[in-house]
C-alpha cells in the first residue's frame, strides 16, 4: 500500500515538477494547521490530527485542472488551501491526500476602472490587492481582520465578510463572477454582469462551500472609488438593549455607515484601553461624497442621542482603525503553555439577538476568565453577534478540551435560540456536528448536488457534513 502510495506521489512530481510537489516534513507541518485555536494547542501538543500526505502549488487554472482529472481517477482527496487563515479548520484536510495550495496563483488579470471590476487570480493576498488598487485611486471595500493573511479565493470559499460590510456587504455583493475547476477537470466561469436573471446564480455552489464542490481559481471583483471624506464618532450607551435600538434604527431607517461596532461594558473596557470604562460603547463612522458623510453622520448621532447615547469624540474609533488587523490579544494567549482564546460569530435577528447574547454570556462565563461581546455587521433585519473567550488552563490538553466545550455549549444554545450558527467564519471542522441541525431539510439537496458534481468524493472530504 505504501509503495502504491509512493508511485501516485512520483507520477504527480512528474505531472508538475519538483519544485510545485512536496512532501517533506516541514511542507507537511506548514499545511496541518490553520489559526484555529484548537489548532494551536494541537501544535503546541505536537499533535497533528488532520495532515496532508503531499503539497501542490499549481500556477495557473489549466494546471488545477489536470490535478483534478488526475485525483478523481486516482481518488485521492484534494483539499484548497490559501494562507491557512480559516479559524474554524476550513482548509486542514481530514481524509488526508493532496493541499492544494493556491499560493503562486496571485496575478491581477486585468482591470477595468471605467466599469470598476478587478479580475485576480484565486491566491492574491488581499492586503497586497488593496494596497495596489489604492496606488491607483481605488479600494475594495472588503477589509476582514485576515486582510494580511487572507486570499481572494479563501474570501469566496468561505462566504467572508469584512469589517465595512454594514455598508458595503458581504463577499456575495462583492464578488461579480468567478472561475471554477470542477472535479472532472471541467472549467466553468459564470456569467459577468451587473446582474443576471439567466437561471440560478451559479456563484453561490462554490461561495461557502470551503471546496467540497471544486477549486475557485479566478475572481472579478467590485472595486470602488477611495471615499472623499471619512468621518468618525465614539458614544457610550447605558445599556446593551438601547445601544441594539440604536444600530436597529439607523439601519431601518437607510442609514449606512461602513463602521459600526457596539462593544458590552467587558469589551468597551478593552477597546477604550480603559479597566474602569463604565458603558457599552459603539464605534461609528460615515464615508462617501463630504456632503452625504456629514448628513448621514448627523442623522447617526440623532438616532443614537434619542436612545441616550451620548458623543465622546472621534479618537476610540480611530484608534481601532489603526489596530483593526491586530490579533495579537488572542495569538499572544494561545501561545502560553495551557492558555486559550476563542471568538464564534453567530447571527439573529432584532427580535432574538439580545436574548442570545445574554443565554451565550451567562452559559460561558464559567469557561473562561473573560467574556466579551460585540454586535457589527449590521441589517435591516439582525446583526451578527462575537463572543469573544480568554482563559488559562492549567496545560495545553486541558485548553484544547475546554474550546471544545465552549464550542459545543456556543453552537447548542444558538441553535436553541434560532440563531445562524456562523455569520462569517464558516463551518470547517469547529461546527462540523452541528451542520445538519442548522440545514435540517435543505441537508438533502446539498448531498445531492455533491453526488452530481464529485461523484468520487474527492474534494475536501469529510467538509459540510459531505
Amino acid at each position: 500500500m505504501e509503495s502504491a502510495q509512493k508511485q501516485l506521489w512520483h507520477e504527480l512530481t512528474a505531472m508538475f515538477g519538483e519544485e510545485h510537489v512536496r512532501f517533506d516534513e516541514e511542507e507537511i507541518e506548514l499545511h496541518s494547521y490553520d489559526v484555529w485555536p484548537a489548532a494551536a494547542k494541537w501544535k503546541m501538543q505536537g499533535k497533528r490530527p488532520y495532515q496532508p500526505d503531499v503539497v501542490v502549488r499549481p500556477l495557473s487554472t489549466e494546471q488545477v485542472s489536470k490535478l483534478l482529472v488526475w485525483a478523481t481517477r486516482n481518488h485521492v482527496p484534494v483539499t484548497p488551501w490559501g494562507m491557512g487563515s480559516s479559524v474554524t479548520g476550513a482548509p486542514l484536510p481530514m481524509k488526508g491526500g493532496i493541499t492544494l495550495d493556491l499560493s503562486l496563483m496571485k496575478r491581477v488579470l486585468a482591470l477595468d476602472p471605467d466599469n470598476l471590476v478587478v479580475q485576480v487570480q484565486a491566491g492574491k493576498p488581499g492586503l497586497e490587492l488593496e494596497l495596489e488598487l489604492n496606488e491607483r485611486g481605488f479600494t475594495l471595500n472588503h477589509s476582514p481582520q485576515s486582510l494580511d493573511r487572507s486570499t481572494v479565493g479563501g474570501w469566496v470559499s468561505t462566504r467572508a465578510t469584512g469589517q465595512f460590510s454594514s455598508r458595503w456587504g458581504g463577499i456575495e455583493e462583492l464578488a461579480l463572477a468567478l472561475t471554477a475547476v470542477l472535479p472532472s477537470g471541467e472549467v466553468i466561469r459564470t456569467p459577468l454582469a451587473p446582474r443576471a436573471a439567466v437561471g440560478p446564480d451559479l456563484r453561490h455552489l462554490f461561495m461557502g462551500a470551503e471546496g467540497t464542490m471544486g477549486v475557485v481559481t479566478e475572481v472579478v471583483m467590485k472595486i470602488f472609488p477611495l471615499p472623499e471624506k471619512r468621518i468618525f464618532e465614539t458614544l457610550k450607551f447605558p445599556s446593551v438593549d438601547a445601544g441594539l435600538k440604536a444600530m436597529r434604527r439607523m439601519m431601518q431607517a437607510g442609514l449606512r455607515p461602513f463602521l459600526v461596532r457596539f462593544y458590552d461594558v467587558d469589551e468597551a473596557r478593552h477597546v477604550m484601553r480603559d479597566p474602569s470604562f463604565p458603558r457599552p460603547v459603539m464605534l461609528l463612522g460615515f464615508e462617501g461624497l463630504a456632503a452625504v458623510a456629514e448628513a448621514e453622520y448627523a442623522a447617526g448621532l440623532n438616532i443614537c442621542a434619542q436612545e441616550d447615547g451620548t458623543a465622546i469624540g472621534p479618537d476610540a474609533a480611530l484608534a481601532w482603525m489603526e489596530r483593526r488587523f491586530d490579533f495579537s490579544t488572542v495569538e499572544n494567549l494561545l501561545a502560553l503553555p495551557g492558555g486559550y482564546a476563542e471568538t464564534i460569530e453567530v447571527a439573529h435577528f432584532w427580535d432574538g439577538i439580545a436574548e442570545t447574547y445574554q443565554a451565550l454570556k451567562t452559559a460561558l462565563a464559567p469557561l473562561a476568565a473573560e467574556v466579551l461581546g460585540h454586535f457589527s455587521h449590521v441589517y435591516e433585519q439582525g446583526t451578527s453577534l462575537y463572543i469573544i473567550l480568554l482563559g488559562q488552563a492549567e496545560n495545553d490538553a486541558e485548553a484544547e478540551a475546554r474550546i471544545m466545550h465552549i464550542w459545543d455549549v456556543a453552537m447548542r444554545i444558538s441553535l436553541e435560540k434560532g440563531a445562524v450558527i456562523s455569520h462569517h467564519h464558516g463551518v470547517g471542522i469547529a461546527r462540523l456536528p452541528y451542520y445538519r441541525d442548522q440545514l435540517g431539510s435543505s441537508m438533502a439537496a446539498l448531498e445531492r448536488i455533491k453526488a452530481a458534481v464529485d461523484p468520487a468524493g474527492v474534494m475536501n472530504p469529510g467538509k459540510l457534513g459531505l
